[in-house]
């Protein structure tokens, strides 16, 4: 099998993810897999990439200062990408993410490669502007398949489109318990956080819901894992709620794992998700988790009352009632802590990989039984 994915870049996201992730679990089966990125190779990638996979960076990530030069970039995108994906002789291509699903999917017309591509958040919540969702709800019809990640987020589309969809969770990968002792990173005991610093995460509710327990827990601390544009805002906000010595901003890390190991309740406040990674990651882990049920995700992961707990979104004084339900019962935390990390049986990696690699047949015959009718119709 030889498959062609597509993505932006290698950075720390959870599209990207999980995409490493079927790319190595797909190269070490001994297919044939090349990665096509825009940017230029300059930064390594954040995730491991299996040596075997072949990783060729396009060089043409970048912004533009006017739309005739925006469109004059992607026309060179898509002829770069055309070319690549030409080159590669795929026998399927995997896109990931919005605007790089359309600028495949204007790539590849007319080459007669099946393509499949992947959104990794709700739609409805994240607006990627007028033309480029123009261009989405145009192309997406010509995808063999489109991929969400929730029914909830898949209902956003078109019938058209939902009539080529299907739904393929993110994986919810074990973790390893270390043998070795932890270096000690959190100060006990510990809320965490993590995500990208922006409006999405919700992290200025957290702060202001962690603002309304911090006299009645003065030994609790917040660690918010992650990096991005409202950085300086949120610091600001955490002086302005004087937590500066109770909250910590500790940017991105390697070893997430590791923290989260060491806190005891995750917080999630994001306004919308699509299957959110860090939510997974930790419940694997072991932790009792609060999040937000925000459109999507949460929901379909957290089993309420039984390994986590569900709040409604945008709502402080509800996250701050579950934060201090579980900051004030060491048993309660316990019990939702020893059921969370079940979330890597319900979403294992075998059983998402083996979805994944089902819709490959699937997409794969169908183009096989095309072929086949069309080579019989011009016999005929």
């Amino acid at each position: 099998m030889q498959v062609t994915f597509v993505i932006h870049a290698v950075t720390s996201g959870g599209a990207e993810r999980v995409m490493s992730i079927l790319a190595n679990a797909w190269a070490a089966k001994g297919w044939s897999i090349t990665l096509l990125t825009f940017d230029d190779g300059s930064a390594p990638p954040f995730y491991p990439i299996n040596p075997q996979v072949k990783h060729i960076p396009l060089g043409v990530l970048g912004s533009s200062s006017n739309l005739l030069a925006a469109t004059r970039h992607n026309i060179k995108r898509i002829r770069t990408l055309r070319s690549a994906i030409r080159a590669s002789q795929p026998d399927i291509i995997v896109s990931f993410l919005d605007t790089t699903n359309v600028l495949t999917l204007l790539a590849t017309q007319q080459l007669g490669i099946p393509v499949i591509v992947n959104e990794q958040i709700h739609p409805a919540m994240w607006s990627i502007g007028r033309i480029w969702e123009w261009l989405r709800q145009w192309s997406y019809p010509n995808a063999s398949q489109v991929v969400a990640v929730t029914e909830r987020a898949l209902s956003y589309f078109s019938p058209q489109v939902q009539a080529r969809g299907c739904v393929i969770p993110n994986p919810a990968l074990a973790v390893e318990s270390s043998e070795q002792p932890l270096t000690p990173y959190l100060a006990k005991p510990s809320l965490i956080a993590m995500g990208r610093l922006d409006g999405q995460k919700g992290f200025d509710l957290l702060l202001a819901a962690f603002a309304q327990l911090k006299d009645r827990h003065p030994e609790w601390t917040l660690t918010i894992l992650g990096e991005g544009a409202l950085r300086a805002e949120l610091e600001s906000l955490r002086e302005q709620l004087e937590l500066s010595d109770r909250v910590h901003f500790l940017g991105v890390v390697n070893n997430p794992n590791d923290f989260l190991k060491q806190a005891d309740i995750f917080v999630m406040s994001s306004r919308f998700e699509g299957f959110p990674n860090a939510l997974c990651e930790a419940m694997a882990c072991g932790l009792a988790v609060i999040s937000a049920d925000c459109p999507s995700g949460p929901s379909e992961i957290i089993r309420h009352g039984v390994d986590g707990l569900l709040v409604p979104t945008e709502n402080v004084s509800a996250l701050a009632g579950a934060m201090e339900r579980l900051m004030s019962d060491t048993e309660e935390r316990n019990r939702l802590a020893s059921h969370a990390p079940e979330v890597t049986e319900r979403f294992s990696l075998e059983k998402i990989i083996e979805m994944w690699e089902n819709l490959l047949a699937k997409v794969i015959q169908k183009r096989t039984n095309q072929y086949v009718t069309k080579v019989s119709l011009s016999q005929g």
